[in-house]
């Protein structure tokens, strides 16, 4: 499923049962992967395609998220395993959205945690702590003093939050979203062209399988 900006739901679904199918994960891939990926059933084009922001021979794949995002919270262990293992060719971004629950602040602490190097630290513990626990991560010093419990500088982390560095990078966030013509998430876009998700490609395996056979498309090209 997705989140849509226009129809946030406020019921919080968990996503406890995710992280039990990690182990399976590459059985899962492979066989979601059986199926080459269509167009118009799997994915669809982005119009117009925006310029990726990788090297040339590199190959970038955004997730747009939010940490409000119950569906979002539900596919980040499968997202999470697989970034873990992509090649070294393919470039994987996360951008925070601006629409949602508390969103300034869950994008500015996702930039912030990219800044100290804390995103793969925490970013299972942040939803998990929102979705599952119910902990109350409003503000920058709520999220300075639950990092700090996964031995996050909290001082670091904040001095971050404040910084003119994450407020451009948050306003960068904001245009693309625009550019990119999001309106619900998870949403994954393969090298600026190719737009799929958990609920265009059938569920979280098959859309890194799409998105896994989109990348090999663009190599050969």
């Amino acid at each position: 499923m997705t989140m849509n900006r226009r129809h946030f739901s406020a019921a919080l679904l968990s996503a406890g049962a995710a992280g039990a199918a990690l182990a399976p994960l590459e059985a899962a891939l492979a066989q979601a992967a059986a199926a080459a990926p269509a167009e118009g059933r799997d994915y669809t084009r982005l119009e117009p395609p925006q310029p990726p922001g990788v090297p040339a021979g590199k190959i970038e794949v955004l997730e747009f998220f939010s940490y409000a995002c119950p569906h979002c919270s539900a596919f980040e262990p499968t997202l999470d395993a697989w970034q873990k293992t992509l090649p070294a060719d393919v470039v994987f971004k996360r951008v925070p959205v601006p629409f949602l629950m508390n969103a300034e602040n869950f994008m500015r602490t996702y930039y912030a945690l990219e800044t100290i190097g804390a995103v793969d630290t925490v970013q299972l513990k942040i939803f998990r702590a929102i979705h599952i626990e119910r902990v109350r991560l409003e503000t920058g010093e709520n999220m300075a003093e639950f990092v700090a419990k996964s031995g996050v500088d909290p001082a670091k982390f904040l001095a971050a939050f404040k910084s003119f560095s994450v407020a451009t990078s948050v306003t960068k966030a904001k245009k693309m979203m625009a550019d990119y013509k999001v309106e619900s998430v998870p949403l994954l876009i393969v090298q600026g062209r190719f737009v799929t998700s958990p609920t265009v490609a059938g569920g979280a395996e098959r859309a890194l399988a799409v998105v896994d056979g989109l990348v090999q498309r663009l190599r050969k090209a």
